[in-house]
C-alpha cells in the first residue's frame, strides 16, 4: 500500500496554463515556456511513489521544483494536470481533485508539515505551539497536554515547555517544529529544508536525532534538501530534480554509482564514497570465491578456509589447518564481539564501517544476506578495487 504517489503531475504558475501544458507535451524547456506564455513551469511529468515508513528526499538546485511538488501533497500548490494520491484513512485520495472537506480532514489528521523557518507562533509558549494542531482537531485540554508533554520529551524539550520561541536557540526552535508535527500523529510528514537555516553542527545533530526517532515512529517522510550529504544520510530513496522534472531516482548508492545524466554526475562527483557505498558494492560475490574440497578459500594462499552448511551459511573457519573463530559484527557500534579470526557482517555493511573493522582487526569480512547465507567477501583487495573503480567512474 503506497503512502504517496505522483502520477504524471504537471504544475504551472501563470494564466496561460493550457498553452503551457501543450508545450510540456511538446518537450519544450522551462525557459521556452516562460518566454512564450509568461508562465513558470513548476513541475512536469512527475511520477514518484513513496512507501510507508520511507524517507524520500527530493533534491536539486534552487528552482528545480523539489518544494513545488512536495507542497502538492497537501495542495498548498495546485496541480494543473495529473494525480497526487495520498493514503488517507485506509484508502487513496487524490489530493489534486478532492473536495474541501476531505482536504481539510487530510491536512488535520494525515499530513503534517515542518517548515524551514520553524513557523512558530511568537505569542504562544513552546507547549502551546506544539499543541496547536491538536487544538484544531478539537482535542480536550487534558489529553492534549499529555500528548504534548510526551512529544516534548521525545525531542528533549520538557524543561522548556513554558518558554517562548525567542528564548530558544535555532536548533531548539526546530525541535519544537518537529514535536508539533509529531503531536498530530500524522502518518505523512512534509519537511521543507527544515535544517538548512541551522549551523552545520546543530544540523548534523538534528539529522541524527531524526534518524533515531524514525526508528520508533516509522513515519512516511518527504524531505526537501539541496544538500547531497544530507540527502545521502537521510534518504531511503532520493529523487533528483532539474527544471521541474525528476531526472533520476533510487538509493544514494544507485545514484552515486550510476548517475543517469551529466547533471546528476556533476552533483555526485565530489561525494565521498565512504558515506554512501556499502559492502555489496565492492565485495567479491560468493560465486567468484575459490573453493577447495568444499571449503571457501578466504586468502590467496588458501590458509584461511571457511566451511558452509547445506544452506550456504558460514559455520566454521580453519586457519592453517587448525581451529579458528567467527565473530559477529555489531554494525551500530562498528565493533566485533570478542576475539575472532574472521568477521561476519550483513551484506549492506557500510563501507566506512568495513574499513574501520579492517583497521582494528585486519580480519577478512564475510558478508551474509538476511538468511545468514554467504553473499561475498569484503577484504582489503575488494575494498581497494571498489574505491578505485568508483574514482575511475
Amino acid at each position: 500500500m503506497t503512502a504517496v504517489e505522483f502520477r504524471n503531475v504537471d504544475i504551472v504558475f501563470g494564466d496561460r496554463q493550457k498553452r503551457a501544458l501543450a508545450m510540456i507535451d511538446e518537450g519544450r524547456t522551462r525557459d521556452e515556456i516562460l518566454a512564450e506564455t509568461d508562465s513558470v513551469l513548476g513541475a512536469a511529468g512527475v511520477n514518484l511513489t513513496v512507501e510507508p515508513g520511507e524517507i524520500c528526499v527530493l533534491m536539486g538546485l534552487s528552482g528545480s521544483g523539489k518544494s513545488t511538488i512536495m507542497r502538492a501533497v497537501n495542495r498548498l500548490n495546485e496541480v494543473a494536470r495529473g494525480e497526487v494520491l495520498v493514503q488517507h484513512k485506509g484508502k487513496p485520495v487524490d489530493v489534486a481533485s478532492c473536495d474541501d472537506g476531505t482536504l481539510r480532514d487530510l491536512r488535520t489528521h494525515t499530513v503534517s508539515m515542518v517548515f524551514q523557518q520553524f513557523g512558530l507562533l511568537p505569542w504562544r509558549t513552546v507547549r502551546e505551539n506544539v499543541g496547536f494542531g491538536l487544538e484544531l482537531q478539537g482535542m480536550k485540554k487534558e489529553e492534549r497536554r499529555r500528548i504534548v508533554d510526551e512529544k516534548l520529551a521525545m525531542v528533549g524539550l520538557s524543561k522548556w515547555a513554558d518558554k517562548y520561541a525567542h528564548e530558544l536557540s535555532g536548533g531548539m526552535q526546530q525541535r519544537v517544529g518537529l514535536a508539533r508535527a509529531f503531536a498530530t500523529d500524522a502518518d505523512i510528514l512534509l519537511m521543507d529544508e527544515p535544517f538548512s537555516a541551522l549551523d552545520p553542527l546543530i544540523r548534523s545533530k538534528l539529522q541524527d536525532e531524526l534518524l533515531d526517532l524514525q526508528k520508533s515512529i516509522q513515519k512516511t517522510i518527504l524531505f526537501v534538501s539541496h544538500d547531497l550529504d544530507e540527502a545521502m544520510k537521510l534518504g531511503n530513496k532520493i529523487a533528483i530534480m532539474q527544471d521541474g522534472r525528476i531526472v533520476q531516482e533510487g538509493t544514494g548508492e544507485d545514484i552515486v554509482l550510476n548517475p543517469a545524466t551529466p547533471y546528476v554526475a556533476e552533483f555526485v562527483k565530489h561525494m565521498n564514497p565512504l558515506n554512501v557505498l556499502r559492502g555489496s558494492s565492492v565485495m567479491r560475490p560468493v560465486a567468484a570465491l575459490r573453493r577447495d574440497q568444499g571449503a571457501v578459500l578466504l586468502d590467496q594462499a588458501g590458509q584461511i578456509r571457511l566451511d558452509l552448511d547445506k544452506a550456504g551459511c558460514p559455520v566454521g573457519v580453519r586457519i592453517n589447518g587448525g581451529g579458528g573463530k567467527l565473530g559477529v559484527c555489531d554494525e551500530e557500534e562498528g565493533t566485533v564481539d570478542g576475539d575472532c579470526d574472521v568477521i561476519v557482517a550483513p551484506v549492506d555493511l557500510k563501507l566506512r564501517t568495513a574499513i574501520a573493522l579492517k583497521r582494528q582487526t585486519n580480519h577478512p569480512i564475510l558478508l551474509v544476506d538476511g538468511l545468514g547465507r554467504l553473499a561475498g567477501l569484503c577484504d582489503d583487495e575488494e575494498i581497494y578495487r571498489g574505491l578505485l573503480q568508483r574514482r575511475d567512474h
